[in-house]
């Protein structure tokens, strides 16, 4: 590591060193996981992926990040029943969910809320769009932790 190289210093606020924002992206269509996670990871944030809901469910609990992104229709285990023990985990419950799905009827978009979803995103999807809902939910989390 050369020192001089200012790439290999974290960047700093006011003199406080900050780490990337996390996000814990669950989606079982692999081109969809990879667009959001090239779209999160160019915005800073530091992304695991996952496409099992199972697997999606652990990375959470182990991780903890800053925001999940998460499809409702995964294999395994769907996302409602993801996001409700997020909501319901003590190292969880006020992690922002985002979901990310292909569901648009009113009743499904229902059902996401109820189930502890902070926003509900419907595919098609603008990957700008979606930037900008995933970092207000983790400036809104922020703030009510």
């Amino acid at each position: 590591m050369n020192p001089l190289d200012p790439s290999a210093v974290p960047p700093a606020t006011d003199g406080v060193l900050t780490s990337p924002q996390r996000a814990v992206v669950v989606e079982d269509d692999a081109d969809i996981l990879n667009l959001v996670c090239f779209k999160l990871g160019r915005a800073g944030f530091k992304t695991r992926a996952e496409s099992l809901g199972p697997r999606g469910l652990d990375a959470v609990l182990e991780e903890v990040p800053d925001v999940v992104v998460l499809d409702l229709m995964l294999p395994g285990l769907n996302g409602l029943e993801i996001c409700r023990v997020i909501r319901d985990h003590p190292r969880t419950k006020s992690v922002p969910v985002v979901l990310l799905t292909a569901r648009a009827r009113e009743r499904d978009i229902e059902q996401g809320f109820a189930a502890g979803a902070d926003d509900y995103i419907v595919k098609p999807f603008s990957p700008s769009e979606l930037l900008s809902r995933v970092q207000a939910a983790v400036n809104r989390g922020h703030r009510a932790r």
